[in-house]
Formats: C-alpha cells, structure tokens, sequence
C-alpha cells in the first residue's frame, strides 16, 4: 500500500499526514473547502490546527474527493457529523473494492446510534472496513513522540497488512478484531473529558479528578458492553488509555472545553471561539439516546448531556453527582 488518502484536514488528519509520510508513503490530503485547501498546499503548514508543524513534500492537497479514489487506503478523520455525508459523496466517485476503508473519526450517530464504521460499511458494503483508536494526542504524534495505538478490523490479514504499513517505532499499532469494543471507548471517552475539566476549571485537585475518571470508566464499560463491545478492550488502548489521555491532557479539546465551563464561561461563547471540533458535545447526545434506549444507568452522562444539551448550570451538576446516594464500588 503506497498510496494514502486521508479525508480531513483537521489537527488529526493533518497528523496522520505528516506521520505517513514519513514512512515514505504517498499522501493524498483531502478537505472539503478549497480555499483552506489551497492555502495549506501554499504554506506547507495547518495553522488553524496543527501550528507550527511543517507538511512533508509527500503530501499532496486537494479539494476532490475523486483525486482519492485511486487510494489503496481511504482515512476517514472527518467530524462525526459530516461521516455520512462525505462517505456518500465518495461512494459516487469511488468504485474499487480492494480499496481499504477505515474510520479515525470518533463518535456515534445522532438518531441511528451507528457507528462510524458501520456508516462506511452501509456506504460501501464489498470493501473492507477497519478502524484506528487509541491515546493518540494530534500534536505528540505529528512531533514524532512515541505512541501506541489500536486498529480493529475483523479481517485478520487486512488488519495485518494495515500494521506493517502504518506502524513505527515511534508509532506502534496493536491489532484487535473486537471492532466495536474499540469505537465506542473512543467516542466515549470525548463525553467524559468534559466533567474532567470542569473539575480543574473548579479546582477540585486530583483527588477529585482521579475519582470521577475511575467512575467514567466504569460507566464507559457498563454501556459499552450494552452496546455490544467486550469488556476486555475498554481496559487497552482505546478504552482506559484513551480516556486518560483525553481527561488529563492540556492538548484535550474536550477536556479545555470542560475546563471553561467550570470557570463560569458560556458553551455558546466557547463554541463560538473553537476553529476544532469537540466531539464530545454532539457524541453527549447520541450516547445519552442509546442508554435510554438500553435501560443503562448513566448518571455521568446523563448530567454531561443536561449541561449541553438542557442548559444546566455546571456547579448543579456537579453537586446532583457528589450528592447520589453511596454503594458498593461494583454496583
């Protein structure tokens, strides 16, 4: 596999480039707006997302989505929102099978509950479909600094060949064929990383912080497994290391997201200022709608989803959480 098509110009997508092709492959850079594009192909850099990160000359920019289709590998790392409708366009332009598909984008559907691999297989049902999830902060990876991460994909020879080619010393890809196990900790963990920063933003300390983290991921691991994933790999990569990366680091787009909320700033101003998106406010909803569905408790997400999608006063929150009644730590 020589040549890559990544769909996403954001600071992980860009990564992901710059990390490529570094192994010498082809990289094919795709965005949906062709002045961005243009002046990304102009500067070699990704300031809006990834400053001060220079793109290698491997790296090709384009804004057409047909300059893809002859990609051996197509990387979704598109905002979970726009999946399906990027997946659709391409699924008019691209018609070869043997093309490897695999999702970077993490979150699940509002309405549907699919996940992001589901979406593509439902698009392109003969080509094989794999996914990419792990603590993998984009600015650590784009400088070069050792990671590891998880790809799922229930073809065993695919998810093979994937390894050898994406993976580094600097970069080291586990495999796993638990693929829905692996996409739900990491859209999961986006949900979580909001009350972990609005813990700092109170000044709570790391007492606070590292039980409300503990507590997430159990809560993670009791809808996860209704959901379908096994419980073995929300303890790896993409689950346990996923969400402490995503909770504790100051890179978190979720977590600073968090962090504003609890020192009193609006979600409407925050939004308003962020040029990234932070999954976890519409992934908040989704998941909220599939434990409802389910029957699962939920009372982290449950609060997360009031304070974003109803309004609720953050310290409120809080305190309905610290005020729940006590009980065995495995209830």
């Amino acid at each position: 596999m020589r040549r890559t098509a990544i769909l996403g110009t954001g600071g992980w997508g860009t990564a992901l480039a710059v990390l490529w092709a570094s192994h010498g492959n082809d990289i094919i850079l795709w965005g949906h707006t062709p002045e961005r594009v243009e002046e990304i192909s102009r500067s070699r850099q990704n300031p809006d997302y990834l400053p001060a990160v220079e793109l290698p000359p491997n790296v090709c920019l384009t804004s057409s989505l047909a300059d893809c289709t002859a990609a051996d590998l197509i990387v979704f790392v598109t905002p979970s929102v726009a999946l399906r409708e990027v997946a659709s366009k391409l699924r008019l332009e691209l018609t070869r099978e043997s093309a490897i598909l695999m999702s970077c984008t993490k979150g699940i559907e509002h309405g549907t509950g699919l996940r992001m691999s589901e979406i593509l297989s439902e698009k392109f049902p003969n080509n094989p479909v794999s996914v990419l999830s792990g603590p993998n902060l984009a600015v650590e990876v784009a400088r070069g600094l050792p990671s590891a991460t998880v790809l799922g994909c229930r073809d065993e020879a695919v998810a093979e060949q994937l390894q050898a080619t994406l993976g580094s010393s600097r970069f080291r890809v586990y495999t796993s064929d638990e693929v829905v196990g692996i996409e739900l900790g990491g859209a999961l963990k986006n949900i979580f990383a909001i009350p972990a920063g609005v813990s700092d933003g109170f000044g709570f300390g790391d007492n606070s912080k590292a039980a409300l983290v503990t507590r997430s991921l159990a809560e993670l691991f009791r809808l996860g497994v209704a959901m379908g994933g096994d419980a073995r790999t929300f303890q790896g990569l993409s689950g346990a290391g996923d969400l402490i990366a995503t909770c504790f680091s100051r890179h978190s787009r979720n977590r600073g997201l968090g962090e504003q909320l609890g020192r009193g700033k609006s979600l409407a101003d925050i939004t308003r200022g962020m040029k990234t998106v932070a999954e976890g406010i519409p992934t908040a909803r989704s998941a909220f709608e599939c434990a409802r569905k389910l029957a699962v408790e939920t009372p982290i997400i449950d609060q997360v989803y009031a304070v974003l999608h109803e309004g609720k006063s953050p310290a409120q929150a809080m305190q309905e959480l610290l005020g729940r009644d006590q009980k065995s730590e495995r209830g």
